[in-house]
């Protein structure tokens, strides 16, 4: 019986800039689509790091160049044109390789809003570097103008800082099950989901920040009641003392042992921490959930319990 499963998708699976992009969404739709020919419902989110600052850099430039007649774009208008562009690339190579194959199924896009509380701490630490590199004069008046948190970025400039918090809920969920239950295949959350924040009943404001995808993902496929969550990375498994010559490479993870790893510092912040933490967050999520950490091109044996890193109660 098939599973019904959402997937994470990082960066390497969707290239650093344009024509990088549509070659990799045609590997990436032949894997996705491997899962949904063995009869799994699939679900994609991805992450969109290069492509957003590509577009706040282009956004950045276009202010500068004429700061009477151009506004800055706000950061979750940026991730929504990401949201769009990576959508109709990944939509387009999926459609493409399911009619290859003779599957008649429909695929589609959904802009997603994420949730995000106000008063999460992430707001007060802004660490998540965007955009383009500034001179200290440009960052002080940006900082004077429009209250921008700046850091200086290893000796290469000034980069703006935003928040990262954590997602409270899916806003276009119910539309999400509409379409899994109508049998289409659906993009969604992409680059962690345009953050948003209610202000007053239904209104929602859009937030000067970034989700984490894989968070969003977990939020996803809890919400969405998926089987299985699948996490790509650029390694086949999780690995403990990574990088040294006793590095040892993990095929199944209890929550639990997972967390002691954690607490012993043995996965890297911004690289396989967020993936670990995410993870054991939707195995924990209810009784019979697995996450699942592997490659692209490994995710239909690990589905199978063949390769990858699961973790389950």
């Amino acid at each position: 019986m098939g599973k019904r499963i959402v997937i994470a998708l990082g960066g390497n699976a969707l290239g650093e800039n344009l024509p990088e992009q549509m070659a990799a969404v045609r590997g990436t739709a032949r894997a996705i689509a491997d899962l949904i020919q063995a009869g799994h419902e699939v679900v994609v989110a991805h992450g969109n790091g290069p492509q957003v600052g590509m577009i706040q850099k282009a956004m950045a430039e276009l202010t500068r160049s004429d700061p009477e007649r151009y506004i800055p774009c706000p950061l979750s208008v940026c991730v929504a044109m990401s949201q769009g562009y990576i959508g109709y690339d990944l939509q387009n190579a999926l459609r493409e390789e399911l009619m290859d194959r003779g599957i008649d199924k429909g695929v589609a896009t959904v802009l997603t809003q994420v949730e995000v509380d106000p008063a999460d701490p992430a707001f007060q630490h802004p660490t998540k570097p965007i955009g383009a590199f500034m001179t200290r004069e440009e960052a002080d008046k940006l900082v004077a103008e429009r209250g921008y948190d700046v850091v200086e970025d290893a000796g290469r400039g000034w980069r703006r800082v935003v928040a990262s918090p954590k997602p409270v809920s899916i806003v276009e969920i119910k539309s999400i099950r509409d379409m899994v239950a109508a049998g289409l295949v659906v993009v969604a959350c992409g680059g962690g989901g345009i953050p948003v924040f209610k202000t007053d009943g239904h209104h929602l404001k859009g937030a000067a920040a970034v989700i984490d995808k894989d968070f969003a993902a977990c939020t996803l496929a809890r919400q969405l009641d998926a089987d299985c969550l699948i996490i790509l990375t650029a390694v086949e498994k999780v690995a403990i003392h990574f990088g040294k010559p006793n590095v040892e490479w993990l095929s199944y993870l209890t929550p639990a042992r997972a967390r002691a790893y954690m607490d012993d510092g043995e996965f890297a912040p911004g690289s396989m921490l967020p993936k670990v933490q995410a993870a054991v967050e939707f195995a924990e999520s209810a009784p019979g959930r697995t996450a699942l950490i592997t490659l692209l091109e490994k995710a239909g044996e690990g589905i199978e319990g063949r390769t990858g890193t699961l973790i389950r109660q």
